[in-house]
């Protein structure tokens, strides 16, 4: 039974992904981009576990949480470079 749902998960975020990815290529303002930027690595982090959890390793979750961190941190960093025009003060 866990296997069936673990396979629903993963589909359901790989088409989250392919969505956010319409939504980064083809948003119609600049926000719009940073979110879904924001979301995919969201996504990549569930997809990391998802699979860290059907292939019974551990590696992964370490894995999951250096691309959540760097996903974090790029974010703002972003965020900041959109509204002030700079990253470092």
């Amino acid at each position: 039974m866990i296997e069936i749902a673990l396979n629903f998960a993963l589909a359901a975020v790989t088409l989250s992904l392919l969505l956010c990815g319409w939504r980064l290529l083809r948003g119609p303002e600049t926000p719009d981009r940073l979110l879904a930027l924001d979301t995919l690595y969201i996504n990549v982090v569930a997809l990391v576990i998802l699979l860290g959890i059907l292939w019974r390793t551990s590696l992964l979750f370490e894995a999951a949480l250096i691309v959540a961190m760097l996903g974090f941190v790029s974010t703002v960093a972003l965020a900041r470079y959109l509204s002030r025009g700079d990253v470092i003060e």
